[in-house]
C-alpha cells in the first residue's frame, strides 16, 4: 500500500463510505470493500485494520489475481517441504502470517473453486492445513476483502460459492467512482498537485488554471482517484513555467501523432480521453446582433476552434479530444474556417 495516499474528498458520498468502514473497524467481524478500480479499497483495508483492536498486529496482503490458480492455495494455506514440485521447504501461508491481525484479499472474485472451498473452511472454523499436511493450524485472522465484481451475480453464475459470501458479507462497503463524488475533483487534483509541486522543488504550487479545472471536471474518469493523480502529477512534471497557473492537460499519455496505427493499435478515439464529457460551451452572441444566422454560427464556430487550438498548443490530436471530435472531423472544420495548424485566427 501507498503510504503517501490519504483520504483526501468531501462529497456526501464519499464521507459516508468512509464512516461505514470506520464503524466496521472496531468489530471482529469480516469485512467486503466493494469499488471500481482506483477507487481506494486498499486505503479502506488498511483503515480497517489500523482503527480495530488488532492494529498492532500484521497486515497482510494478498491480490488473489496475481497469482496463477496452482500457487493460490499454497500461497493462502502454505505447504510443506516436498507437498508439490519445487517445495523443497516447508513454508507458512498467508493466514499463518496474519495470525492476531488482519488478512487483506483483493480481487476476491478470481479465486478458484478449491481455493474458496478451503478459504469457506478457514473462516468458518478459524484454521487452516497446509498442503501436504494432515495437521490442521489454529489461526486467530480477520478478513478484509475487496472486488471490482459483482459478486452476487457470480454466485448466480455459479461461479462464486453462495455459503461463502454469507460468511464474508457481514458488512460490505462500497465505494463510490469519482464521477460520482461531488466537488471531489478540484480538491483531490490540488492535493496531488502540490505534493507534485513539492518533489519537482517548486518554490509555490501555481494551481490550474479556470479552463484547466473545468476540463478535470468533465472528464469521466474510468481509472477514478488513480487516474486523477496520474493526470495531474503528469501536468505538473510537463509545465514549463511554474511561475504561472498550469493550463494543460492530457488524459491520454499514450496519445502522439506518431502513434502506430496497426491492427493492434487503440482505435480512434479510445482510451481514458474518449470517456470524457465534452464540456458545455455557454452562448454570449446576443439574439438582437445577428442579422444572418448561417455567418453568425460560423463565426461562433471559428472562435471555438481558434481558443481550443490556442490552449492545446496547435495539437490537433488533443484539440479533437478536447472538443469531443474525431481527428478527421478537427481537420475538415480547419478547413471549413480557413485555420492554420500553428496561428491564432484572427
Amino acid at each position: 500500500m501507498d503510504r503517501n495516499d490519504a483520504f483526501i474528498g468531501q462529497s456526501l458520498a464519499f464521507l459516508d463510505s468512509v464512516e461505514r468502514a470506520s464503524r466496521a473497524a472496531a468489530l471482529n467481524r469480516p469485512v467486503l470493500v466493494i469499488g471500481e478500480r482506483g477507487t481506494g479499497k486498499e486505503l479502506v483495508a488498511e483503515r480497517l485494520h489500523r482503527l480495530s483492536p488488532r492494529w498492532d498486529g500484521p497486515l497482510v496482503v494478498m491480490n488473489c489475481a496475481a497469482l496463477p490458480e496452482t500457487l493460490i492455495e499454497a500461497e493462502l494455506f502454505g505447504h510443506e517441504a516436498g507437498a508439490f514440485t519445487g517445495a523443497t521447504r516447508a513454508r507458512a501461508g498467508r493466514f499463518e502470517e496474519a495470525d492476531g491481525g488482519t488478512l487483506f484479499l483483493d480481487e476476491l472474485g478470481t479465486l478458484s473453486a478449491a481455493a474458496q472451498e478451503r478459504l469457506l473452511r478457514a473462516v468458518e472454523y478459524g484454521e487452516v492445513t497446509r498442503i501436504g499436511s494432515s495437521r490442521p493450524v489454529r489461526v486467530d485472522v480477520r478478513i478484509v476483502a475487496a472486488t471490482n465484481e459483482n459478486l452476487p451475480a457470480l454466485v448466480a453464475q455459479n461461479r462464486f460459492r453462495a455459503d461463502l459470501l454469507d460468511r464474508l458479507s457481514f458488512e460490505v462497503v462500497t465505494l463510490p467512482p469519482l464521477r460520482a463524488r461531488e466537488g471531489d475533483v478540484p480538491v483531490l487534483a490540488e492535493h496531488f498537485g502540490r505534493r507534485m509541486a513539492a518533489e519537482l522543488g517548486w518554490s509555490r504550487w501555481p494551481g490550474f488554471s479556470d479552463m484547466a479545472v473545468a476540463t478535470l471536471q468533465a472528464h469521466r474518469w474510468p481509472g477514478n482517484v488513480r487516474e486523477l493523480r496520474n493526470v495531474v502529477e503528469r501536468a505538473a512534471y510537463r509545465w514549463d513555467h511554474p511561475d504561472r497557473a498550469i493550463d494543460a492537460i492530457q488524459f491520454d499519455p499514450f496519445d502522439s501523432p506518431w502513434a502506430p496505427q496497426g491492427a493492434a493499435a487503440r482505435p480512434q478515439g479510445g482510451g481514458p480521453a474518449a470517456d470524457r464529457a465534452a464540456p458545455a460551451v455557454e452562448v454570449t452572441l446576443s439574439i438582437e446582433e445577428v442579422s444572418d444566422f448561417r455567418a453568425a454560427c460560423d463565426a461562433y464556430e471559428k472562435k471555438i476552434l481558434s481558443e481550443a487550438l490556442q490552449r492545446c498548443r496547435y495539437n490537433q490530436r488533443l484539440t479533437a479530444k478536447t472538443l469531443a471530435l474525431t481527428y478527421d472531423q478537427l481537420r475538415h472544420a480547419m478547413r471549413k474556417h480557413a485555420l492554420s495548424s500553428g496561428e491564432p485566427a484572427s
